[in-house]
């Protein structure tokens, strides 16, 4: 990345300002603006996130907001309520009161006499939520927002429940927020209430994970906040962009497909990462898209933001497995709107283990056959008679599929992403196609559709869809899970009837991605995808009606030029970081480990960024994130999965930590979470609560 330190305007920082919310709390803001606003106001830009301003986020901060300051805008980056240096508890994510209060920091902004009465709203992850949320309750000085890696459905496009199956990224989220909403605020600004503010927070907070459990089925909790539950409440104009390795990307399409405002997509090849830190790479000069962005929408220039492609996407070529790259091979191409005119779903019919040629080739007489059933029949044999239907291909999965599927949304830290996929296919139901003659790109979401049975009231199923080199190795290239429960709906499940023929539709996540001549296609199915997703509560026998099951792939044409071809990204830049200073050193582990005495199987993660000392402040910082899921055997009843944090915050003779554990358990009809929270001065333990609840699964 570039640090550039000379900007079209002078810009001032002010490190800590209190903006009142109407019930009395006070949010805490740091304000990056150019100087001349004083005399001239500027449009601002809110970013709005839980995640300490002052310290956990100031480096990152620092790269972007003076940047973009310096471009003629107020940057302001507001904690939310109970994080940080602001005032109250946070209780839950996106809740009414979050939403109220970023409602009235925008009209707070646009009243200040160097603003001038424009805002906008930015963000990843969070702040990316909270700026769709917010654009759709139409704040009357909002006139755009800039949202990367987001979602528009919080039940089955989140980190919650896909396809209606509990992700165990569920837990790991739940417990990442029961340490972030539990640390105290920097006395140095808040002065002595430090201790109580603190204290409030930790009285008040339960884990989130009981919350998120207590709706297993989208209901009115996931629906609020939920913009595709109405997309023309969005009405200003939108700037979206996600990775192909996160787990945001689908939302960037779907909102292209279904906002009726001007709006333009970016899909890269990144992680859970804005595109200017892009990881794997390349990474682009977002930061200047962005001010492109905000000149056109906020402060009225005609530059040309809005001419182009809708979807700028990168097409990613083939490459080896791995947990991590530094960068993924491809090129930039361009849709002149979503859906694009240019992507043909192309329907392939199932046969054992087997991928068939497309549907619309025997269509066109290619096979001489003239029904989906007889191109399927030829492929089960010469000899098979087209009257009797083929016997099904079955699959009950081991506990240890998935154990290489990586995280649901991958930061490539520790390295997370999808290893070889054989090590998962011996426990699937495998369909290879023949080996490609030219090369295929596809664009968009993959779907299966399985004629199937299942042996069990409750059961799910995994689709993987991998590129098979011609040396036998498998790169995943999407996925999708559906519980089976909720063939009717996520908010109606009903039991499955053990032996009675069901279709069912997965679709599989986005992807940009192009298989090379020589290299086959295959489909990889099954019953568990543990510890991605919570299996059901026993194992159960999938069997699969091949000769009535299909695999569609959204097909770009590789035979045509791009219509609108993309223009090349300029080179990352952003403002030089603040100083920090690492005082000890990083620690990042990825370990899957068996015993094949007791048959204990263990996937152990740790992220530990050490100590880092923010120099300004003279603060040193500590966070500790583990993770670990276990199961036994082949009993679903004994896997569990464990989130422990420690956040530890120095300064002379201040010394303050957290530490949260929260533990999630099963049998076939609860769920049990067992979870700590000890708040420590020095080494005296200074609070300590626990929690043991149980909640009933809702087939799940």
């Amino acid at each position: 990345m570039r640090f550039v330190t000379q900007l079209p305007y002078a810009t001032k920082e002010e490190e800590h300002v209190a903006i009142p919310m109407s019930d009395g709390v006070e949010l805490s803001a740091r304000i990056w603006r150019p100087t001349s606003s004083d005399s001239e106001p500027v449009p601002a830009v809110l970013e709005y996130i839980p995640y300490r301003k002052r310290d956990l986020s100031a480096v990152r901060d620092s790269i972007h907001h003076p940047y973009i300051a310096g471009h003629g805008y107020a940057c302001v980056r507001v904690d939310i309520r109970g994080t940080g240096e602001s005032e109250g508890v946070l209780r839950d994510e996106y809740l009414e009161q979050e939403q109220r209060d970023a409602e009235e920091v925008l009209a707070w902004l646009a009243e200040q006499p160097w603003c001038d009465g424009s805002t906008g709203m930015m963000g990843i992850s969070w702040g990316a939520f909270a700026a769709l949320q917010v654009a759709a309750r139409q704040p009357p000085s909002l006139r755009g927002i800039v949202i990367a890696s987001f979602t528009d459905d919080r039940h089955a496009d989140d980190m919650h429940y896909m396809g209606g199956a509990l992700l165990s990224d569920n837990l790991a989220e739940a417990g990442t927020m029961f340490a972030y909403g539990t640390c105290p605020p920097d006395p140095a600004i808040v002065g002595d209430r430090w201790r109580a503010m603190w204290h409030e927070r930790m009285e008040h907070t339960r884990p989130w994970v009981l919350e998120w459990l207590r709706h297993q089925r989208r209901d009115d909790y996931w629906r609020h906040a939920s913009v595709c539950e109405d997309y023309g409440a969005v009405r200003c104009p939108v700037l979206a962009s996600s990775g192909w390795a996160d787990g945001y990307s689908n939302a960037v399409t779907r909102l292209l497909g279904n906002l009726d405002v001007p709006r333009k997509g970016l899909i890269g090849p990144w992680s859970h990462k804005f595109p200017h830190l892009g990881e794997p790479g390349p990474a682009i000069g977002y930061l200047q898209e962005v001010v492109r962005w905000w000149d056109h929408w906020l402060k009225g220039v005609d530059n040309g933001v809005m001419d182009g492609p809708m979807l700028r996407t990168w097409m990613q070529e083939s490459v080896p497995p791995s947990t991590s790259y530094e960068e993924r091979p491809g090129r930039w191409v361009g849709e002149p709107t979503w859906p694009s005119p240019h992507i043909q779903e192309v329907t392939h019919p199932l046969a054992p283990h087997h991928i068939g040629r497309p549907l619309e080739s025997y269509e066109n007489g290619e096979s001489g056959a003239k029904d989906e059933s007889a191109a399927v029949g030829e492929r089960v044999g010469a000899d098979q008679s087209r009257d009797a239907e083929p016997a099904p291909v079955t699959v009950q999965s081991p506990l240890s599929v998935g154990q290489f599927a990586g995280k649901w949304a991958s930061y490539n830290a520790p390295p997370d992403l999808p290893y070889d996929q054989r090590e998962e296919d011996g426990g699937s139901l495998v369909f290879d196609s023949d080996p490609l003659t030219e090369r295929l790109e596809i664009l968009g979401s993959p779907t299966v559709e399985l004629d199937l049975t299942v042996s069990e009231p409750v059961g799910m199923v995994a689709a993987r869809l991998s590129d098979v080199s011609p040396d036998g190795s498998a790169t995943r290239v999407s996925y999708g899970i559906l519980n089976l429960t909720r063939l009717g709906g996520t908010d109606t499940p009903e039991p499955v009837e053990p032996g009675r023929r069901y279709r069912a539709k997965v679709q599989l996540n986005g992807v940009g991605q192009a298989f090379p001549s020589g290299h086959r296609i295959r489909l990889s199915l099954s019953t568990s995808y543990w510890p991605m997703a919570w299996p059901p509560p026993k194992p159960a026998l999938l069997s699969v009606y091949a000769h009535t099951s299909t695999l569609t792939l959204p097909v770009r044409p590789t035979d045509e030029p791009d219509e609108m071809p993309v223009s090349p990204f300029g080179e990352p830049e952003g403002a030089p970081p603040i100083a920090s200073t690492q005082l000890s050193p990083r620690e990042e582990r990825w370990e899957v480990k068996r015993d094949l005495v007791g048959y204990n199987a263990e996937l152990e993660i740790v992220k530990d960024r050490g100590q880092v000392r923010i120099e300004d402040i003279g603060l040193d910082v500590g966070l500790r994130a583990e993770e670990r899921y276990r199961s036994v055997a082949e009993d679903f009843t004994s896997v569990s999965g464990e989130s422990a944090w420690t956040m530890r915050f120095r300064r002379d003779e201040w010394d303050v930590r957290v530490e949260t554990r929260t533990r999630l358990t099963s049998h076939e009809s609860e769920f049990f979470v067992d979870a700590t929270l000890d708040g420590y001065e020095g080494d005296k333990r200074v609070f300590s609560r626990t929690w043991n609840e149980r909640v009933p699964r809702d087939l799940l």
